[in-house]
């Protein structure tokens, strides 16, 4: 019976994905119910759930891609691979309402070109303080701080080493799961209750899967505004990293 069910979860190691992750969220919640009596929201808790799985999977395969390098989970590196991931953050969209959208105005702008530089300057600050200080590799690991894909992109334009462009990458998972694990529990501090806080709250983030995932364990309903403004960050990051922050990270060092 168990070689049966191994077998067929093997060959369909997508739908085997999605029954992992539904059993992770079922878990999550009933957690979230009888330990923390709703303080701590399941999708919070099945982030960390799923941080921890990673690691173990890991460290049974001895590989990079954690549950996905054991063949039983394999579709699991499906589910969460880039296709999915861009789809998923595409399709928030069609859920935005564009007048609730337009509320945002200047103080949108505004909060997506704050959550560029300020992040910037925090990643060029932890640089200098591990001992970086050519300009190219700090504005790597400063771009990284922006976004996880802002890191390597700018760090490629720039002529960064694999190792700096490794650890621009490291800083930007980090701030994405920070994000994801502490945007439910500062909820009420920062008044998420209306699209136009999601999208001020998206733009000073900035990292698109730690504003989604925080945003729904907080409300659903604010995940299609504060991914919306969070997405601009790439291309914003990945325009001014290699080009005005790069200069003046060179200018000052």
């Amino acid at each position: 019976m168990w070689e049966m069910l191994e077998k067929a979860a093997k060959e369909n190691g997508l739908v085997t994905a999605f029954a992992v992750v539904g059993l992770v969220m079922l878990v999550s919640g009933v957690i979230s119910r009888r330990l923390t009596f709703g303080r701590v929201q399941g999708s919070a808790i099945a982030i960390l759930i799923g941080l921890a799985l990673a690691y173990v999977g890991g460290k049974m395969s001895g590989g990079s891609k954690g549950l996905a390098d054991l063949a039983l989970f394999s579709g699991v590196g499906l589910m969460g691979g880039n296709m999915l991931r861009d789809f998923a953050i595409v399709a928030t969209a069609f859920e935005v309402h564009a007048e609730e959208a337009k509320k945002a105005g200047w103080i949108g702008a505004i909060a997506l070109l704050l959550g560029t530089v300020l992040p910037f300057i925090v990643g060029v600050a932890v640089a200098w303080a591990f001992g970086y200080r050519d300009a190219v590799s700090m504005t790597t690991i400063g771009a990284g701080a922006i976004t996880y894909i802002v890191g390597p992109v700018t760090g490629g334009a720039i002529g960064a080493t694999s190792d700096v462009m490794a650890l621009s990458i490291a800083t930007g998972v980090i701030k994405a799961i920070i994000v994801m694990v502490s945007t439910p529990v500062a909820a009420k501090f920062l008044r998420l209750k209306t699209p136009r806080s999601a999208m001020v709250f998206g733009g000073l983030a900035g990292t698109v899967s730690g504003v989604s995932a925080g945003l729904a364990a907080t409300d659903r309903k604010l995940v299609p505004y504060g991914a919306l403004v969070a997405t601009f960050h790439t291309g914003l990051g990945c325009l001014m990293g290699p080009s005005v922050l790069f200069f003046i990270v060179r200018a000052l060092v």
